[in-house]
Parts: structure tokens; sequence; C-alpha cells
């Protein structure tokens, strides 16, 4: 009970600089105005020991210099192929054997082109050719490049080649749009490079399964209800859970969010086709259920657009959707071994919260505060409090990553002692 002790956050923080501590990270910057970002993973790489050389290619010197990514690595900055005093001893293939794991970011559309073909026309595409290293990429590019097909098929490419992805998120862009193309911020980045390089898989063997997103509720064939969630919280649950060796179905609602990598996708709608995909993925050890499931649903939907002109205001007749959280915690042979809710609370959030897990029979609540002005919703970072038979315990503000990686780390250590 209680917040989580000085001692245990020391800890915490001693276990993370172990994980990267004298690792060798290889990071390539391309061009793009995310480079900038590419800087302070630099700084918080080597804030928790790991030694960094930098690939810069000729577009991503367009955006940082050679000097200030030097000043931060502490090491030579690496450009050109053909180099006559690196490349008399083969320069390109020790650097790419070198690394523990290789980190491109930002990764543009271009360099994922050219590795999705094979091409090696430069520094950095050569290595990449040559690397016998796991390769993590994050893109970014503006939101029409994205979702364009074609960059649509060398990201299938790459993954189907093993190469892993972080990444990219959704918002304001350089160019004035908006969408998704934004590169993960670099303590999403760093997440995904400890759970490459830590090696620990406490959760190898177990399944779990992670709901996400809002659901749509159709109206008619135009319109829906819906809310604000995001999926944020959601896909970073899944994502640390597979990094830590589980084996995850993310079953989403409709967000703006790249799949993470690692995880069974399931995309739905409605709270009726969330819960069937949920009962589908059935047996699991886990589940969390993190959507946030509308209530109700429209009964008479109807089959074409209502229309204005056909005067006076519809009349919407509502039911009850099935309660997805009930349903999974629910006592039977299928019921995951450890059910845990989210509570998305505007006032009395423990007290609520508390109710909450109580009427639904699930074994823990994360309770969070979104009221007006909290963030939370489509923000990034996260305040929660964990509460369990055993009492409640608020954890500090954290990105929404950082509080993924706690409640898995946390499920890790129930399975491995039940009851703490």
């Amino acid at each position: 009970m209680g917040g989580i002790t000085l001692w245990s956050r020391k800890l915490a923080v001693r276990k993370i600089v172990h994980v990267l501590q004298d690792k060798r990270i290889l990071l390539v910057i391309s061009g793009g105005i995310a480079a900038y970002k590419s800087l302070e993973l630099i700084r918080r790489l080597r804030d928790r020991g790991a030694i960094v050389r930098a690939v810069l290619t000729r577009g991503g010197a367009q955006f940082v210099t050679p000097l200030s990514v030097s000043s931060l690595t502490g090491e030579k900055v690496f450009a050109e192929l053909f180099d006559l005093t690196d490349e008399a001893q083969i320069g390109h293939i020790q650097l790419s054997r070198w690394c523990d794991l290789v980190v491109v970011a930002p990764a543009s559309a271009d360099l994922m082109a050219k590795m999705a073909s094979g091409a090696a026309d430069d520094l950095a595409t050569t290595l990449l050719l040559a690397t016998d290293k796991r390769v993590l990429i994050a893109p970014a590019m503006n939101v029409r490049m994205w979702e364009h097909a074609a960059t649509q098929r060398n990201l299938a490419r790459l993954r189907a080649d093993g190469i892993l992805t972080v990444g990219p998120n959704s918002g304001d862009m350089a160019c004035g749009e908006f969408g998704l193309g934004r590169m993960a911020e670099p303590h999403e980045i760093l997440a995904a490079i400890e759970a490459q390089l830590s090696g620990a898989h406490p959760l190898k063997g177990r399944r779990a399964l992670v709901t996400a997103g809002p659901t749509h509720e159709p109206i008619d064939p135009v319109r829906f209800i819906a809310n604000r969630s995001s999926g944020k919280q959601g896909y970073a649950i899944a994502q640390a859970l597979a990094s830590l060796g589980a084996e995850t179905t993310l079953v989403s609602g409709p967000t703006a969010l790249a799949q993470p990598s690692g995880v069974n996708f399931v995309g739905v709608e409605t709270a009726q086709q969330m819960l069937a995909a949920c009962e589908a993925a059935l047996p699991a050890d886990v589940a969390v259920c993190a959507a946030a499931v509308a209530d109700w649903r429209v009964e008479n939907v109807a089959n074409a657009k209502l229309k204005k002109s056909a005067g006076g205001t519809p009349e919407l007749k509502f039911a009850q959707n099935p309660d997805i959280l009930a349903a999974l915690s629910a006592k039977g042979p299928r019921r995951p071994a450890l059910v845990v809710g989210f509570a998305a609370e505007t006032d009395h959030l423990l007290a609520n919260a508390s109710a909450k897990r109580d009427a639904k029979g699930c074994d823990w609540i994360v309770a969070n505060d979104v009221s007006q002005g909290s963030g939370v919703f489509g923000g990034e970072m996260n305040t929660v409090h964990l509460i369990s038979q055993a009492g409640s315990e608020g954890w500090p503000t954290a990105s929404k990553s950082d509080v993924a990686r706690l409640l898995a780390a946390r499920i890790a250590r129930h399975f491995e002692a039940p009851g703490q």
C-alpha cells in the first residue's frame, strides 16, 4: 500500500542503467526535421551508460551538424562511404558489426525505401545491408508520405525481414499538416532500445490480451458515437508486454496509431465486435482492458444517411453495450489468471475506481483522472493509481510508455510471486 518507495524508485533507475551500461548503439540519422530529436536520444543513451556512434546521412546533415552529434556522442561522426581513412580497413563492415543494436532515427521514407529494396549507395544503406545485428527504425515523414501505398508496402517488407519499428506518432507536422508520421519521442525510442537489449523476458510463455482505443457505435452509415480516447496507453501496454516476452494480442478500436511491432493486431469498430475479438483471443494469462468502450449503442441504426431535410429531430433508441471487462472477469475456465481494468474518471477518482473494481470482478484497476484540463486523452503523459485487493498505490506522473513499462513489470512480478 502507499506510493512507490524512494528505495524502489532508485532500484528501478539502477536497473535501467545496468541494461544499457556499455551497450554499443550505432545510430543512423537520416534527413528530416525530426533529426533534432536524435540529439536528445543520444544524451539519454549516454546518461544510461551506452556507447554511441553515429552515422549522419547527407540529408541528416542538413538538419543537425556533425559537430553537435560528435559533441554528444564523444565519438567521431561517420558520413562518407568512400572515406580513404575509414575504408582503408573496410570501415562500413566494422561499423555494422561493432554494435549491439542499429537504431535509425529518424528513418525517412527515402531510407526505408532503400532498405526495403536492398540498395547500398551510401554509408548508411551499405552498413544496414551488411549488418548482422538487430535493426530498430523510428519512421518520420509527412502524413501523406506515411499513408502512401509505397511506404506501407516498404514497411511490410521491412517487418517481414525482421526490422523492428517504434512509432510513428500522430500530431502536428512541421509542414503544417496533422496526422500520423511524427517520429516517436526520444523516451519512447529509448524504451524500445532497452527492451531489445535487456535480455529479460519474464513473461515468455504467457499469453496477454490488451484492448485499446475507443469504439465507434454507428447512428447511420455516415455518423457514429465515440469518445476522445487516442489508444496511446493501450498500445504502449501491448508493446511493453510483448517486450517482456508475452505472446500479445491487441484488440483496438479505430485510432490514428501505427500497429505496435511484435503483437497480434485485431482492429474492430464497435463494442460488440471488440467483445467477440476478445473471446476469440482466449485463453490468456492476463487481460488488460484499456479501451474506452462506449456504454451504449444505437439500437435503431438507420440504413441510409439521416437527412435534415426530412424535418424534425431524429429519435435515437439506445441499448446497453456488452461489458467487456465484466465478461472477461467472470469466473469460469476461460477467465484469465489476472484481469486488469482501467477507470477513466472525472471526479472522486479512487472511490469510483474502487467501486468499479468490486462491481466488475477484476483483479486490478488502473485509475486515471481524465477531467477537463488533465491532458490525458490524446496526451503523452498520465498519472495513475493501481488499485488491487492490497489497496491503492499512486504512481508518479510519467509518459504513457513509462506507465506501460511499470504496469508490465508489475504484471511480470505478479506471476513470479502471486499476490504482490
